[in-house]
């Protein structure tokens, strides 16, 4: 193996059911496939950190698996953050900048964006993400940079995405465990949007739902910029259960047929279709008894997420419908499920393909860490090309803005 190089971004994905180490490597502003590893996670409850030493093993598992595949060591990461504990919330700050019209300069931005942050929160929530939405000069929405422009009073809002400390440092000491150093954290929800959504979808209004094994984060776009993120406690862990439970089987067979035969529509199945299943004696099975089973999750998930729309204030602002990414998405007729209970049209995401990756990792269950990838390769960019001026200084503020 070579030496730490300085031109590879990694990713870190610990999920409840697979951790994903993700290598790629920046060279002259163009990002190519180095490597990758995945092993199913250790250590996990509820989509937490339960027990570090298992789950850090299986973090050192998966990195040397890219290490192996990548030829080279790796040492640092960008680890995604999400689960239930994630929360968001719009905020909004503004100056008087005196009686008369003046030009706006650097420190007047820095001081909105200071006041605007300046929210109580719980002395356990950390900031991931501050995510600018525009800025508003005398009254007068939607301007991104106001530097040079004149006016009386500037205003802000953002969008500030929290996560629980202890969850993070849990994380950041895992990675360490393992032999990583965290270089920075990213909102899932937001990565995964990195990876998968267009600028138009993102203008319009659209939600991106990660659905993953024991929650679903999602986030949501209108007109650019991030107006909404959150987390619901179902996850496709819950539709294992079900399974598990309803049909009287180990949970590792439920997983199985859910993979195999599983649909969120019982009227998409075929009502002669049958199986036969050992349980413990062979015996025959109607594929919609599981679809049967799985609608009724697959409907209180999209009602959970309503109800964060809802909260959110910004179910009319769903121009370009539903976006479904992360292993959940792949269950046959969630998109059905989508459209007809949030009213709007749903696609699968797919991530976008890096240069000589793998056809096999265009997966739903690979956005998130093909977003951080893009997310990283976007500041580094950023920053190799930018001088130490206000915008510099907006980048770090500003952890992820579209």
């Amino acid at each position: 193996m070579s030496g730490n190089q300085d031109n590879l971004i990694v990713a870190l994905d610990i999920g409840s059911a697979w951790t994903r180490v993700l290598a790629a490597e920046l060279n002259d502003g163009a990002l190519r496939y180095c490597g990758h590893g995945m092993v199913e996670s250790a250590g996990m409850r509820k989509g937490l950190i339960a027990d570090l030493a298992p789950a850090a093993k299986a973090v050192e598992a998966a990195n040397k698996q890219a290490e192996f595949t990548a030829r080279a060591n790796i040492s640092e990461c960008i680890v995604g953050v999400g689960g239930p504990h994630i929360r968001g919330l719009n905020t909004n700050g503004g100056i008087e900048m005196g009686g008369r019209p003046r030009e706006i300069d650097n420190e007047d931005v820095l001081s909105v964006v200071a006041r605007a942050r300046a929210v109580e929160r719980p002395p356990d929530r950390e900031i991931l993400h501050l995510l600018r939405r525009q800025f508003i000069l005398d009254d007068q929405p939607g301007i991104f940079d106001p530097v040079g422009m004149i006016g009386k009073k500037l205003e802000v809002d953002l969008h500030i995405a929290t996560c629980s400390g202890s969850a993070l440092q849990s994380t950041v000491t895992c990675a360490n465990r393992a032999g990583l150093e965290v270089t920075e954290a990213v909102l899932e929800s937001v990565a995964g949007a990195e990876a998968t959504l267009s600028a138009d979808e993102r203008e319009l209004g659209v939600c991106l739902l990660d659905i993953g094994c024991h929650s679903s984060d999602l986030v949501v776009f209108f007109e650019g910029a991030v107006v909404h993120t959150g987390s619901v406690r179902i996850g496709g862990q819950h539709f294992t259960n079900d399974l598990a439970i309803g049909l009287e089987m180990p949970i590792a067979q439920a997983e199985q047929l859910k993979r195999l035969y599983g649909n969120a529509v019982v009227t998409d199945v075929p009502q002669d279709a049958e199986i036969e299943i050992a349980n413990p004696q062979p015996q025959m099975l109607r594929l919609r008894r599981i679809a049967e089973i799985l609608e009724p999750r697959a409907c209180e998930l999209m009602q959970f997420v309503k109800e964060s729309l809802r909260q959110g204030g910004v179910m009319e602002a769903l121009g370009a419908g539903c976006v479904l990414t992360g292993g959940g998405a792949m269950l046959p007729g969630m998109l059905d499920i989508t459209e007809s209970q949030l009213r709007v049209p749903a696609r699968t995401g797919l991530p976008v393909r890096l240069s000589q990756m793998p056809g096999e990792l265009v997966h739903p269950g690979f956005s998130a860490a093909i977003g951080m990838i893009l997310y990283a390769h976007r500041t580094r960019v950023s920053r190799a090309t930018e001088s130490n001026t206000l915008r510099t200084k907006l980048r770090s503020i500003f952890a992820a803005s579209f």
